[in-house]
């Protein structure tokens, strides 16, 4: 048995917890300071988590490595798991042609930029980052702007900024599930809470997109349809993560947002020349004017379609209690931890659910698609080693970020700093998202915030009388908006559209938004946390 130690360092708390900080600060230089590639970072500060842990926390080194291990499944499956399927059912779609027809699809909704800016960048992106998260939609939105005839940077700008309210719920839910299992809070109270904080900057958002691609004339002119997108988009992300499923919640959102724009008829008034000119200073592809038939276009729409129905399924009472009866549980092996008060932690339990989780059902949507698609079952294998080959560093980053998490919570470092942490008292609630803000600005990945950080801000929330859910949840949502300054999804935008070496002039032109909307979030969590807006939480 290993009990949890609080102050293992000369019996000082703040030692102790200067100590346990080594492993986040070692990855946060190394990613911040030192630019090296983030699967290095991430095994450099795993290494140095398993010392810490055994050496100064003095657990026996089998456990610390047994707990790694189990970091380090938990990323594979289900995290990875869904990114692999989604991005494998991304892939196919690009092999067959369909994705180009369901680009040039996106071209024929509306003429004016602003509006294809908000389906392409806001709607489209929110629903990438839903299948598949992890620089996807930055990628993708903004090579499609710029066949639209945006500029690049223009483009890449738009995309960046879009790439915020749906990344808490992205890739399946694949951040507040990886919150839930490392904090140990039901996934459903995280879920509820995030979905009654990243709405509200759903609803600036789009306000945001149309000035950034027009200025002043395009807020006074397209305001009415980038309202209408955000409420629509806001109102289903609420319903969906509150009252159906955490997994659905962006893909609920992107398509109400979506059929908000084509209802609204302000969205279809043609756009003025002046306008186009202004505008569209790049090079418009002359792919878009192509016609495609009917019946292709709804087979590039039906993957998405596919996954949709797919989930929605899954959470019929009958077919969910169906699929969660093959979810196997196990005692981790060379792991028995408990708490400094002499309590098991969860961490000794492994669950295990093979058919629920979000990466089974995209599978299974996957292979749907393959076959509404014609894509020949060697040609589909094909397609999904290709996919974890493209995957493989972040496969080593994802991994080694979840080990060095578990290692911290287990071996009782993340309680360590969250006891020194919650010293802050009150002002707790306004740091909490700026720490998810920072981890997901290094990191380039709110799930790898979340592991790192989740665990230390329920400690912390605790010991200062907070809401740990609300605490939990604001390290997610304040992180979201690190996602567009952070270095990986700067230079993935830069690349799709031209731009290599200039991640600098991007980043001058997101950092205010980045830190403006940073600013609204913490209000936001300051006021949840008191009776101005304590109303709001579940």
């Amino acid at each position: 048995m290993y009990v949890q130690e609080l102050e293992p360092v000369a019996g000082s708390l703040g030692l102790s917890a200067l100590v346990a900080a080594l492993p986040l600060v070692i990855v946060l230089v190394l990613l911040g300071g030192v630019r090296m590639k983030a699967h290095l970072a991430g095994l450099t500060g795993l290494l140095a988590a398993v010392l810490v842990a055994w050496l100064a926390y003095r657990m026996p080194l089998g456990q610390t490595l047994s707990s790694a291990a189990q970091g380090a499944a938990f990323g594979l499956f289900p995290i990875l798991w869904i990114v692999v399927n989604a991005l494998w059912v991304y892939r196919m779609t690009v092999h067959t042609r369909h994705f180009d027809i369901l680009r040039r699809s996106f071209g024929r909704l509306s003429d004016d930029p602003r509006i294809q800016a908000l389906v392409v960048a806001f709607c489209f992106g929110a629903l990438l980052e839903a299948l598949a998260g992890f620089g996807a939609p930055v990628a993708i939105c903004s090579v499609m702007l710029v066949a639209l005839g945006f500029e690049p940077v223009r483009a890449a700008v738009v995309a960046l900024v879009a790439n915020t309210a749906p990344v808490a719920f992205g890739a399946m839910g694949t951040p507040v599930v990886t919150l839930a299992q490392v904090t140990g809070l039901p996934l459903d109270d995280v879920a509820s809470v995030v979905g009654r904080q990243t709405p509200l900057l759903a609803l600036v958002v789009p306000l945001v997109l149309v000035g950034l691609v027009d200025g002043r004339r395009g807020l006074k002119e397209t305001w009415v349809p980038a309202v209408a997108c955000g409420i629509a988009f806001a109102v289903a992300q609420f319903a969906a993560s509150n009252y159906v499923s955490a997994q659905l919640a962006d893909i609920g959102a992107a398509l109400a947002g979506a059929g908000a724009l084509v209802a609204v008829p302000h969205a279809r008034v043609p756009a003025t020349e002046a306008v186009r000119a202004s505008v569209l200073t790049g090079a418009r592809s002359e792919e878009l004017d192509e016609d495609d038939p009917r019946r292709e276009v709804v087979r590039a729409y039906a993957p998405y379609a596919l996954i949709v129905v797919i989930f929605s399924l899954a959470q019929i009472p009958v077919i969910k209690d169906w699929l969660s009866g093959a979810t196997q549980t196990y005692d981790w092996p060379f792991l028995h931890v408990v708490n400094p008060d002499g309590e098991p932690v969860g961490g000794n339990v492994f669950s295990w659910p093979i058919i629920s989780t979000g990466g089974t059902l995209v599978l299974l949507a996957g292979v749907c698609t393959a076959v509404v698609l014609g894509v020949h079952a060697r040609v589909a294998v094909r397609e999904w080693a290709a996919t974890v080959h493209e995957l493989r560093f972040a496969v080593l980053t994802v991994t080694s970020v979840l080990a060095l998490a578990y290692v911290m919570n287990l071996s009782g470092q993340a309680a360590t700093i969250g006891y020194f942490v919650a010293a802050a008292g009150a002002g707790l609630a306004f740091l909490s998202p700026v720490l998810g803000w920072f981890g997901v600005a290094v990191s380039g990945s709110d799930t790898s915030a979340n592991a790192l950080f989740g665990a230390l801000q329920v400690t912390a929330a605790r010991e200062s009388g907070l809401s740990p859910e609300l605490l939990a949840a604001a390290n997610s949502s304040g992180g979201v908006l690190g996602k567009m300054i952070s270095p990986q999804n700067l230079t993935i935008a830069c690349a799709a559209v031209g731009l290599a070496g200039r991640e600098g002039d991007l980043l001058r032109r997101v950092l205010p938004w980045s830190l403006g909307l940073l600013l609204v979030m913490c209000l936001i969590v300051v006021g949840q946390s008191s009776p101005v807006l304590g109303w709001m939480l579940p």
